[in-house]
């Protein structure tokens, strides 16, 4: 009897394993969610070392403690076209289920609500999960540019470094030529940031055409500390607390509501500085999950510790409060966006 007892104990004790293990199993999928074992791809048109890619480093070292099954990150430099070749890329190309996200250039939502071309898909689409940044836009000269304030740039020419069309750096010395009436020229076809500053420090141009001021703190901080940076003006919804004296664009055409609408829809549209998503495709119970992981991201003490040893400002908005601030941008009356085509196509009058 009791050789048969321990047989029989033996034998439910296997039954028991058998039944409970794949509960257990499956439990363990369950908790993992889709992205268990997965490698995600973090993609910007910015060049390694710009400021983008600075976001996009510091966010992978920091996203999948908060992602169901903790994935591993790659992060993805794809520059060309003012931002255009990364984005349509993410669009069409790029797998469409939450393994690829991509960090857009912001002067893309200037492109694509006034009409401009080489957007394969509408920004309106994607589904956006955050932004890092309220930052404003600022177009800075070297110390050895005869070129110190805004009234120089009015009074003489100045060259600026730029990426390409649509980008930011020729959307907002293009506008200030129209608004203002400096005398900005675009030097387009640089790959990106860096290349822009060392032809800037190495007085191939006068300054760069248009940064956002946390990107130029991470890149240029001791130089702006320095004093080798001259900031001749700043676009945004607020002064940056560093900048008191240098002007704002709204403050600046405040007595002229034509320019006064024109300045500020830009400024809305740059407030949304950097403005991460994931495809159009991607199911909406997975960009949930990122969404959280954004969210809980930009709270991490030790997430915000590194950003503030590498200058990058962290003033973010959610998923939800960047897509509607989008679909804002996008919805424009149309009065005020051909206000804004003729304002960048030169012809103001």
């Amino acid at each position: 009897m009791h050789r048969a007892t321990t047989i029989f104990a033996a034998s439910a004790l296997v039954m028991v394993v058998a039944f409970v293990s794949p509960r257990n199993s499956l439990a363990q999928d369950f908790a993992q969610g889709f992205f268990g074992g997965r490698t995600i791809s973090l993609s910007t048109h910015s060049t390694a070392g710009a400021g983008y890619d600075t976001y996009l480093r510091l966010l992978s070292r920091h996203l999948g403690k908060y992602i169901p099954g903790k994935p591993s990150f790659v992060v993805i430099n794809q520059p060309g076209a003012g931002g255009l070749t990364a984005v349509n890329y993410a669009a069409r190309v790029a797998p469409q289920d939450g393994t690829f996200l991509t960090l857009v250039s912001q002067g893309l939502l200037v492109i694509e609500a006034t009409g401009g071309r080489g957007l394969h898909t509408s920004l309106g689409t994607f589904k956006w999960l955050g932004n890092f940044s309220q930052s404003n836009n600022v177009t800075v000269t070297w110390v050895t540019s005869n070129i110190k304030t805004l009234q120089d740039a009015m009074s003489r020419d100045v060259t600026l470094g730029a990426t390409g069309a649509g980008s930011a750096t020729v959307v907002g010395p293009t506008l200030y030529n129209s608004l203002l009436g400096t005398r900005f020229k675009i030097i387009q076809g640089y790959s990106g940031s860096g290349q822009i500053h060392l032809a800037m420090q190495r007085g191939e141009l006068d300054g760069h055409g248009n940064s956002t001021w946390t990107s130029i703190k991470t890149t240029l901080n001791r130089e702006f500390q320095d004093g080798k940076l001259n900031v001749l003006i700043q676009m945004g919804l607020r002064k940056e607390p560093d900048l008191p004296r240098v002007p704002l664009l709204s403050d600046l055409v405040a007595s002229d509501p034509r320019k006064e609408a024109i300045a500020g829809f830009m400024s809305l549209a740059v407030s949304v500085a950097r403005p991460f998503a994931a495809p159009p495709g991607v199911p909406d119970d997975r960009v949930a999950v990122l969404r959280r992981a954004f969210d809980a991201t930009m709270q991490d003490p030790e997430f915000l510790a590194e950003a503030n040893q590498l200058n990058s400002d962290i003033d973010p908005m959610s998923g939800d409060e960047t897509q509607r601030a989008i679909a804002r941008i996008l919805s424009t009356p149309k009065s005020v966006i051909a206000e804004v085509q003729a304002a960048l196509g030169g012809s103001l009058n």
